[in-house]
C-alpha cells in the first residue's frame, strides 16, 4: 500500500511543550512536500543525512527491519522518527540518551504506518507487538516506552500518553513471543 501521509512518531519539541497538532492531509489532497520522494528527501536534507540500506540498521546493536524499506538517518528531522511512503527516518540527536526499548520502539512504531496506514494507535500497537514478538520489547522496556510516551499531551492525531500507555499495554498481552526458529 503505498502511503500518502507523511508519518511521525511523536511530537517536535515545542508539540511537547503546547500541545498544538501537527496537520496530517487527508488521503484525498494532492501531492506535496509530504509525499516527498527518497531522492528529494536525501537531496533537501543535504550532506547530514544518511541512507541505511533495507536490512541494514543497527540501534543499539538490534538489526531493524522494515521489510525492504530503508531508513534516512537525519539529525536535522523534527522528531523522533517519522515515515514517508517507501522509506523512514530517524534522528539520532533526539534519540540520543533515550532507552533502547524506546528507540526501537520508535523505529517499530513508524514501521507500522508502512504496513498499517495513518492510525497512531495501530502503529503503536504494531510496534509493541513486533518488539514482544521479536524479543527485544520486555515488561521493562514497555515501562520505558510508557514512562516516554506520558509526556506527551496528545493532538489531532495522537493520543494523550497515558491513554497511549494503556491500549500498548492492551496490545502487549495479545501478543506472545515468536516461536523459536521464526
Amino acid at each position: 500500500m503505498v502511503l500518502k501521509h507523511l508519518y511521525l512518531f511523536g511530537l517536535c519539541a515545542t508539540l511537547l511543550m503546547t500541545g498544538v497538532a501537527n496537520p496530517v492531509r487527508a488521503q484525498s489532497e494532492p501531492t506535496s512536500d509530504l509525499d516527498i520522494s527518497l531522492a528529494d528527501y536525501l537531496a533537501k536534507a543535504g550532506p547530514d543525512a544518511k541512507l541505511i540500506e533495507p536490512g541494514k540498521l543497527k540501534i543499539d546493536k538490534h538489526r531493524m527491519v522494515c521489510g525492504k524499506r530503508p531508513t534516512v538517518i537525519d539529525p536535522k528531522f523534527e522528531s523522533w522518527g517519522g515515515a514517508y511512503p517507501g522509506y523512514l527516518i530517524l534522528n539520532p540527536d533526539r534519540l540520543k540518551g533515550l532507552p533502547t526499548a524506546v528507540k526501537l520502539f520508535v523505529y517499530a512504531h513508524e514501521c507500522g504506518h508502512q504496513f498499517i496506514g495513518r492510525n497512531e494507535s495501530a502503529a503503536d500497537c504494531f510496534g509493541v507487538k513486533r518488539g514482544r514478538r521479536y524479543g527485544w520489547l520486555k515488561e521493562e522496556g514497555l515501562a520505558q516506552v510508557c514512562d516516554f510516551i506520558s509526556k506527551l499531551k496528545g493532538d489531532a492525531d495522537h493520543a494523550a500518553g497515558p491513554k497511549r500507555c494503556k491500549k500498548m499495554r492492551m496490545c502487549y498481552l495479545e501478543a506472545g513471543p515468536r516461536p523459536a526458529g521464526n
